[in-house]
């Protein structure tokens, strides 16, 4: 085990929106270490939403990012042979990181042509409050919802 926990490494901001999150996000599009080409689907999938909706396509996706990122999570937890879900906060780091990964998963799982489409329609979907993604958030808060019964386990 370590003596000290791993320093997170700081991550460079993107050229284009100069964002730290965006490289975050373009980090999870990645495949095989293929940066430029992540970041090529995330720019035309922004130039896309700019022709559909008429709006900023950045703006769109921060928005998208906002309504998918879950408040609280179960979290199993074993007590006297019975496993229960318990509802937690989610820590701020992660709230992040479970929005992105959804929104990327559920672009994947879309059909349509290119991953630069299906990723534009998931993002316009999930800034109007529909989606894979959203879908996903809307289950977690409801499994909490339905388990708060347990919330005096929590840790």
């Amino acid at each position: 085990m370590r003596k000290q926990a791993a320093k997170k490494l700081p991550l460079a901001p993107d050229p284009r929106f100069n964002d730290r999150l965006v490289t975050r996000f373009v980090n999870n599009i990645m495949l095989q270490g293929k940066k430029s080409t992540a970041y090529r689907i995330f720019y035309d999938a922004v130039d896309r939403i700019n022709q559909q909706t008429g709006e900023n396509g950045y703006e769109v996706w921060k928005k998208a990012l906002a309504n998918v990122t879950p408040a609280v999570e179960v979290r199993s937890r074993r007590i006297g042979g019975a496993t229960f879900q318990i509802p937690a906060e989610v820590r701020a780091d992660r709230k992040v990181s479970l929005s992105i990964k959804w929104l990327v998963r559920y672009a994947a799982s879309r059909h349509g042509k290119s991953m630069a489409e299906k990723l534009a329609q998931e993002i316009v979907a999930a800034s109007k409050g529909e989606g894979g993604a959203f879908k996903k958030k809307e289950d977690t808060h409801r499994m909490a919802e339905a388990n708060k019964a347990f919330s005096h386990f929590r840790l």
